[in-house]
């Protein structure tokens, strides 16, 4: 594995920004594809542990959502599932509570769906900036 992840780390610094996004965008949609595998995060210890003292560890950029467009008729449970799928780099234990609660405005106490959904979006979004700032 480790020649195969020094070929890609080469392709990847070969590459312009553009090459970089289409890459991680192809690799997270190849990750998902297989089912539950480990996370990048344990990849990249992984990968650490496989270099050299002498060599420091490559920063992993966080790949860029793959934007679903929004049906105009739209439940928030297939909200919920389009989001997932833009943002399948974020973690979903992380998000669960806000998600829940919004959830449960709609379920429970009646909020519109539209201004669930759009509530929805704002905080994937804002999960994936925080993620980005993080450098995670």
């Amino acid at each position: 594995m480790s020649d195969d992840l020094e070929r890609l780390r080469e392709i990847f610094g070969a590459l312009d920004a553009s090459g970089r996004s289409t890459l991680l965008a192809f690799a997270e949609f190849l990750r998902t594809r297989a089912g539950p595998m480990t996370s990048p995060a344990a990849a990249v210890r992984s990968s650490a542990q496989e270099r050299p003292e002498s060599e420091p560890a490559a920063p992993v950029p966080v790949p860029v959502p793959v934007p679903i467009p929004r049906p105009e008729k739209e439940t928030v449970v297939a909200a919920i599932k389009r989001l997932r799928r833009t943002y399948s780099m974020l973690d979903r234990n992380a998000m669960l509570n806000e998600v829940y609660t919004l959830m449960n405005q709609h379920v429970l106490e009646g909020g519109p769906a539209q201004e669930v959904i759009d509530e929805l979006e704002r905080v994937f979004e804002q999960c994936y900036r925080d993620r980005v700032a993080d450098g995670a």
